[in-house]
């Protein structure tokens, strides 16, 4: 089975192809059938934020599960797949399990260290189990990279980093105390711009959302004043930042309704403000694809995190291994027992054997066999976990002809684990 991400993200693609790859939440569980049920994709699971939109898949066959994933992203964005994969990268084996790992720790994050990424990983494991889409393997993929982002937060400085996005966009937006802000979305994205900008002390602060009462709620935290989306028009006349946040498919801010001097930050994929917003007089926009061309630095951080991120990816190949061995060991074993019971049956229709007799020839040849087998498999679960270990059960299944169906070896994480989501980000 191998081990695939394909992906696009602010450093592969534009953000109007972001826009499109994007799958709302509602619609990723159907996103993640249809991908399992061709013939190519064995698991799969989904993360998609406004930053990035990877699919993580296991697949019997690289290029085939590659082509078929392509293929149903492309007809989800309504281009070629030549088109799409321009915008596309492509991770496989070692380099997957490490893409997955940075991504967990933040250091594939336009802002470096963030650690908002770890509860959408959360939420992409939920979907995908929820989904029936995550087996054996992509359980412990993520259930490891959820743990390897929280050992890089606890070990490291890496948090001295801005924490979000939010925090980032407003370092650009320059002096935000004393300033008149709207927020406009009251989801997640929305929430931590309110908690940012009470931090950075604005003069008063606004929050519009379609759902008047979940305005009501998030403003009753930050001493703010709710309003529908109605509102919008005289509310940016008195605003001075704006920080654009919702789910909309649609545009909420356009130019008949913006005027200068106005900030606005825009957080929001697909994008919340219009074409053109930019290009009035008085308005600075700062959105995905000017915060992607200014947060490019690094921390000193950075190199902590790498050496654990690399000692994971070590351990996590080597349990990988070893699990591809344990099917192949069982059915030689398997096959030690089917040949012992052939025996027996032809020995005991050649013999006058009693039944105790008949009991004890046959418990001596279970024992031989168990003897000889036992040294070889123990050395081949013990070399499965070194470098090249995915030979040694490759060579088990070629040698004693053995047949061990890739179901049997990655199975369905409901069947081994339970419907619990072990761990919390």
């Amino acid at each position: 089975m191998n081990l695939i991400v394909v992906g696009a993200s602010y450093r592969s693609a534009s953000v109007s192809l972001l826009e499109r790859l994007s799958v709302p939440a509602a619609e990723q569980g159907a996103a993640l059938s249809a991908l399992v049920a061709g013939q190519h994709v064995a698991e799969a699971a989904m993360v998609s934020t406004c930053n990035r939109v990877e699919i993580y898949a296991a697949v019997p066959a690289f290029h085939a599960g590659l082509a078929e994933i392509v293929a149903i992203l492309a007809q989800r964005v309504g281009v070629s797949a030549d088109t799409l994969a321009e915008g596309l990268y492509v991770h496989h084996g070692a380099e997957a399990v490490s893409h997955v790992f940075r991504v967990a720790a933040g250091l594939d994050s336009m802002v470096v260290g963030e650690a908002q990424i770890l509860g959408q990983l959360r939420e992409a494991y939920a979907t995908a189990t929820d989904a029936g889409s995550a087996g054996r393997l992509l359980h412990e993929l993520l259930q490891q990279a959820l743990r390897v982002g929280k050992r890089a937060h606890a070990e490291t400085g890496i948090d001295a980093a801005p924490r979000n996005m939010v925090t980032a966009a407003l370092g650009l937006a320059g002096q935000v105390a004393g300033a008149r802000a709207l927020v406009i979305g009251a989801g997640a994205m929305g929430s931590l711009a309110a908690a940012a900008l009470t931090r950075a002390g604005v003069a008063s602060l606004a929050i519009a959302n379609r759902d008047l009462q979940r305005a009501g709620r998030l403003a009753d935290n930050y001493g703010a004043t709710a309003h529908d989306l109605a509102d919008l028009p005289w509310l940016l006349e008195e605003a001075e930042i704006v920080v654009s946040a919702t789910a909309s498919t649609g545009y909420v801010l356009t130019p008949e309704v913006v005027s200068g001097p106005l900030t606005i930050i825009d957080l929001a994929v697909p994008r919340d403000v219009a074409p053109g917003v930019a290009d009035l007089p008085g308005v600075t926009l700062i959105d995905v694809e000017r915060m992607a061309a200014l947060l490019d630095g690094e921390i000193a951080e950075v190199a902590a995190v790498d050496r654990i991120v690399t000692a994971e990816v070590a351990g996590f190949l080597a349990w990988l291994r070893g699990a591809e061995v344990g099917p192949t060991v069982a059915a030689l074993r398997a096959r030690a027992d089917e040949l012992v019971a052939v025996e027996l049956a032809r020995l005991n229709r050649r013999t006058g054997f009693s039944d105790e007799e008949r009991a004890e020839v046959a418990h001596a040849m279970h024992r031989i066999v168990q003897r000889l087998l036992h040294e070889p498999t123990v050395r081949a679960r013990e070399l499965a976990a070194g470098p090249d270990g995915e030979a040694y059960p490759r060579m088990l299944r070629e040698l004693f002809g053995l047949a061990v169906p890739a179901e049997t070896r990655v199975d369905r994480v409901r069947e081994i684990y339970g419907p619990q989501i072990v761990g919390e980000a």
